[in-house]
């Protein structure tokens, strides 16, 4: 499930040969050292490849269109170290279908002030040369991420890695599959789509199984595939007295096991990373899975209830772009407010699908009766989300003519009070700028009642996400005012 093994961004240097071959010499040496620089950073999580300095129309459009015919190739930094004339980057840049960041810096991180000379100015002519740059992305129009500064700060390296990961997940959602078990809830819009036109926009492919076929690759599990998830269970969380071996609902157990079992063979076999299902089209499933569905999304598959298969995608990307940092990432739903005494809150939550990965402790995994679907009681882990600022909500939308991701800037928070007879997992935040403000932007703006909750993700990544994605967002923080 890593979409980061293998995964590079090549490093393009721009100048032009006019400066001679002792000059393009010290370009080349220079940025080495700077490509150099952000590939031994710890926290840069892809392998950063020097490419030749470019010096002409033909080069360039060649190392473009290898890049773009690269599988492990997820995007280009550029750099103009000199003076690199914009009209021989057109062609490149009007083939170019892998993201871009733009680092605008240069070798030396303080001018010598005391030698400074003509040979110095005309070496070091980022200033200069990454202006020309810059116009050329924009007259084309190339969806990008500029960033400014020397190698040498914390802030420029971290911003670049982050760039990374989001191109990651962007390469991802172009190629991912999202299987939907059924259709999505009936009379529903917001959970709806243009599947042709998501395709088109994002490159992601959402396609329809019968829930029979999952019912069948459930029945086919072997025995000992559920003995062994059901041990699996019983080690890694606390597992109610009931469900345990030998307890009286054991079987429930071990039918979760085997949902979560089937679930992954199916996935596996149509090479999908998403999926969804819904509480009205169950077939032949004797529980609306939710177990199944939590652990399949802590190993970081996505996922969306009542076939929504836009928050699926979702889902799924952030988790990617999330990889490896600090906290979590979840499908999530706004549930119900707490508007006073006191702070107004939000709880989220939803039928059984939560994941674990925002869990502030070990979850437990009990069973409960679900009034709808119509089935047997489902198994399901029940926790809290673990506090967090600064974390994300995001909804993405269609809007008939366009896509739009909506966001919210939520701290997660600690529930003020014990939550006894909650029997699902669930987390509680405080949206910035307030409740209302939030909340009317977010009603104005479109957005789903389905998110992603993201500890791991920040909203500058979505800002990123937007960017490279040639997606609209609306993002509501703490400047956010009533219009």
């Amino acid at each position: 499930m890593t979409p980061y093994e293998g995964a590079t961004v090549w490093f393009l240097t721009g100048s032009q040969t006019m400066y001679g071959e002792e000059t393009l010499a010290q370009v080349a040496e220079q940025s080495k050292a700077v490509c150099g620089r952000l590939g031994q950073d710890p926290a840069m999580p892809v392998d950063v490849r020097w490419q030749p300095v470019m010096v002409e129309s033909d080069g360039i459009l060649e190392t473009i269109r290898q890049a773009n015919a690269d599988p492990h190739c997820v995007g280009l930094i550029a750099w103009m170290h000199t003076f690199s004339p914009a009209k021989m980057w057109l062609r490149g840049l009007e083939a170019l279908d892998v993201p871009m960041l733009h680092l605008h810096t240069q070798a030396n991180r303080s001018l010598p002030w005391d030698t400074i000379d003509m040979d110095f100015m005309n070496l070091n002519q980022s200033a200069h040369g990454d202006r020309e740059f810059g116009h050329a992305l924009t007259r084309v129009g190339v969806p990008r991420v500029t960033v400014v500064g020397h190698v040498e700060d914390d802030e420029v390296r971290e911003r670049i890695a982050r760039w990374a990961r989001v191109a990651v997940a962007v390469g991802e959602l172009g190629r991912m599959k999202v299987v939907r078990f059924g259709d999505n809830m009936r009379q529903v819009a917001v959970t709806d789509g243009d599947k042709v036109e998501a395709e088109r926009h994002f490159g992601v492919a959402v396609n329809t199984w019968g829930v029979n076929d999952l019912v069948e690759a459930v029945e086919d599990v072997a025995d000992g595939r559920v003995d062994a998830l059901a041990s699996e269970y019983e080690e890694r969380y606390d597992v109610a007295p009931e469900l345990r071996t030998g307890g009286d609902r054991h079987e429930s157990l071990r039918y979760a096991a085997r949902q979560e079992a089937g679930l992954r063979d199916v996935l596996t076999e149509r090479d999908a990373t998403a999926f969804t299902t819904n509480f009205e089209d169950l077939g032949g499933l004797r529980q609306l899975p939710g177990l199944a569905v939590q652990r399949l999304m802590e190993d970081g598959y996505g996922f969306g209830g009542e076939g929504d298969w836009k928050v699926a995608a979702m889902t799924r990307t952030l988790k990617v772009i999330g990889q490896g940092l600090p906290g979590g990432t979840s499908f999530m739903e706004d549930y119900t407010y707490h508007f006073g005494p006191g702070e107004p809150l939000v709880l989220g939550a939803h039928m059984l699908e939560v994941c674990p990965t925002i869990a502030a402790h070990r979850p437990t995994v009990e069973i409960h009766p679900l009034g709808i679907g119509a089935r047997e009681d489902p198994v399901r882990m029940r926790f809290v989300a673990a506090p967090a600022a600064a974390a994300v909500n995001l909804s993405l939308v269609d809007l008939g003519d366009r896509f739009r991701f909506v966001a919210n800037v939520v701290d997660v928070v600690e529930p003020a009070h014990e939550l006894p007879r909650l029997p699902v997992a669930c987390a509680v935040w405080k949206p910035r700028p307030s409740l209302s403000v939030s909340a009317e932007l977010w009603l104005r703006a479109g957005g789903s009642h389905h998110t992603v909750l993201s500890t791991a993700v920040d909203a500058e990544d979505l800002r990123t996400l937007a960017a490279l994605s040639r997606t609209e967002l609306t993002l509501i923080d703490e400047r956010s005012t009533r219009p």
